[in-house]
């Protein structure tokens, strides 16, 4: 599996956020977008995820070319942003049945229950989400991760609010989806202990 960006460019207003970018990430790799706040990290994986076009530029998956919302895209990009997405009147274990249907994936509510526990939710499943602190809103996330099927991740931010324990629990699962053979593309200001093939790349500073 291979995604291929070429010559990808995004302006918005009077701003260039980037221009002739390029890149390749292949199956069991991870790229770190890294840069400051507003210098086009997001609107990046926004376009990766098919929820942004670009202005100019090409994505390829496999050779096969994605256009905006196109279905293959959808089938194959799992997009976290760095907003956690959930309906607070909801409790953490239909919070997280509510995203796996909308990823394509029913599971037994045995199998939801374990990944929230291994998340570091035990005894919470049942618990409104409102209830929830920002840290363990995170983990119903990591769950999603643990439980996702996608090949292709695109991470925005998703240490925010989590502990030391948290972002350990969170490359774990990272480095497991890449030693299977997928893809991770991730927006974070952390260094993340990864034992898989990293690369990064440096967004221009918000002018």
């Amino acid at each position: 599996m291979t995604l291929t960006v070429t010559g990808l460019g995004l302006t918005r207003g009077s701003r260039q956020l980037f221009a002739g970018l390029s890149l390749q990430v292949e199956a069991g790799e991870a790229l770190v977008l890294r840069g400051a706040n507003g210098s086009g990290k997001t609107s990046l994986l926004r376009v990766l995820a098919g929820l942004t076009g670009a202005d100019v530029g090409e994505l390829r998956w496999n050779g096969e070319k994605w256009t905006v919302l196109c279905a293959g895209q959808r089938a194959t990009a799992l997009y976290l942003g760095h907003t956690d997405a959930l309906k607070d009147e909801l409790t953490a274990a239909e919070n997280l049945a509510e995203a796996l249907a909308f990823d394509g994936v029913t599971l037994p509510p045995h199998e939801i229950s374990s990944a929230l526990d291994e998340a570091g939710l035990a005894g919470r499943h049942q618990l409104a989400t409102r209830r929830l602190s920002q840290g363990q809103k995170r983990r119903i996330g990591l769950a999603r991760l643990k439980l996702s099927r996608k090949p292709l991740w695109l991470l925005d931010e998703p240490t925010n609010a989590l502990d030391a324990e948290g972002v350990k629990l969170f490359s774990g699962v990272v480095e497991s989806h890449l030693k299977r053979g997928g893809l991770a593309c991730i927006a974070t200001h952390l260094s993340l202990a990864i034992n898989a093939p990293i690369h990064e790349m440096s967004l221009g500073d918000a002018a």
